[in-house]
C-alpha cells in the first residue's frame, strides 16, 4: 500500500514538473490549469515582466503581452495604437501616483511621438543598488548608482556615483556667513603663505578653503575606503531603475512580487520633468 502511494506521488510530481517546464517555455496557451493541489496561473506568468530587457521591449511595443517578440516587418511592431493599449500594463496599478491622469497624459505624449522609444545603450538611465557593507566593524547601507557605458563593440555597467550619509556629513554645505570666516588673504603670497596653517586648524571645514567650483567626489571617497579595507561588501538588498530618456519625463521602475497579472518590473513613480530642469535631477546619478 505504501509503495502504491509513493508511485502515485511520483507520477503527480512528474506531471507537475513537466507542465511547469512547458509553461516556462511558452508552449501552453494562457489559461489556468490545476495539477494535483497546485494551480498554475499561466496568464500571470506570461503577463509578468520578468526582466528589464523585457520591460524595454514591452515599453517599445516590440513584444506582446504573452512574451512573443515582434519584428520590424510585423504590422504591430512599435504600432502606437497597440502600444497605447499595452502601456498601462507596465504601471504599478496599486499606486495612485501611477494610475491617474498623469499616467494617461504620459501615455498620450508617448504615443504621439516617434522619438519616445527606450534604448538600452541610449544613456540617461541608471540602476540604483542598495547594498550592505561592513564599515569599520559596523554594518551600513550604501546606495550605488550604475550606468551603461559603451566599450568597443559592446557595453558594460559602471559605477557613476554613491550615496553614503557618512560621506555627506564630512562635507556639510554650510552657510555663506560661515564660509566667509574661513579664507586666505589675497596678499598671502607676500607672506610665503605662512598663514595657511589656519586651513588645518579646522579640518572639519577645510573644503571652505577650496575654489567655489570644488565639489566633493563621493565615488573617489568610496574607492579609497574600499582600497584601505575600511569598507567590505556584504550583500545587495534592493534594486530599482531611474529612466530619463523620454523627453520631459522621468520615471522609476521597481520589481513587484505579488499575485495577479500586475507583477514584475513596473513603473512605480512618474514625474513630469522639463528638459531644462533634468540637469538638477541628473546630478545625483552622474555628477
Amino acid at each position: 500500500m505504501q509503495i502504491h502511494h509513493i508511485v502515485r506521488f511520483c507520477k503527480q510530481k512528474c506531471v507537475f514538473t513537466g507542465l511547469l517546464f512547458l509553461v516556462l517555455f511558452g508552449q501552453l496557451s494562457a489559461q489556468n490549469r490545476s495539477v494535483g493541489q497546485v494551480d498554475v496561473d499561466e496568464t500571470a506568468l506570461y503577463a509578468m515582466t520578468k526582466q528589464m530587457s523585457q520591460f524595454f521591449s514591452r515599453f517599445n511595443n516590440e513584444e506582446d503581452q504573452f512574451g512573443k517578440k515582434r519584428f520590424p516587418s510585423d504590422a504591430d511592431y512599435r504600432n502606437q495604437e497597440t502600444r497605447k493599449e499595452r502601456l498601462p500594463l507596465l504601471f504599478d496599478q496599486e499606486n495612485p501616483r501611477t494610475t491617474g491622469t498623469l499616467r494617461d497624459f504620459f501615455i498620450e505624449d508617448l504615443t504621439t511621438s516617434d522619438k519616445s522609444f527606450l534604448k538600452f545603450t541610449g544613456g540617461r538611465w541608471f540602476a540604483e543598488v542598495s547594498a550592505s557593507f561592513m564599515h569599520k566593524g559596523k554594518e551600513v547601507q550604501i546606495i550605488l548608482i550604475l550606468m551603461i557605458e559603451k566599450e568597443n563593440l559592446g557595453s558594460k555597467w559602471v559605477l557613476s556615483n554613491v550615496y553614503y550619509p557618512a560621506f555627506n556629513k564630512m562635507f556639510p554645505a554650510g552657510e555663506l556667513i560661515d564660509r566667509e570666516k574661513h579664507f586666505l588673504h589675497p596678499m598671502s603670497h607676500e607672506l610665503d603663505f605662512m598663514n595657511i596653517y589656519k586651513a588645518f586648524q579646522t579640518p572639519e571645514v577645510i573644503e571652505y578653503y577650496a575654489s567655489k567650483a570644488f565639489k566633493a567626489d563621493y565615488l573617489t571617497l568610496f574607492f579609497y575606503e574600499v582600497k584601505q579595507g575600511n569598507l567590505r561588501f556584504k550583500s545587495v538588498d534592493n534594486l530599482k531603475f531611474h529612466i530619463f530618456q523620454i523627453d520631459n519625463w522621468y520615471f522609476e521602475v521597481r520589481w513587484f512580487n505579488r499575485s495577479g497579472n500586475n507583477t514584475g518590473w513596473l513603473i512605480s513613480n512618474l514625474m513630469y520633468a522639463p528638459e531644462n530642469e533634468k540637469d538638477n535631477l541628473l546630478m545625483f546619478y552622474q555628477p
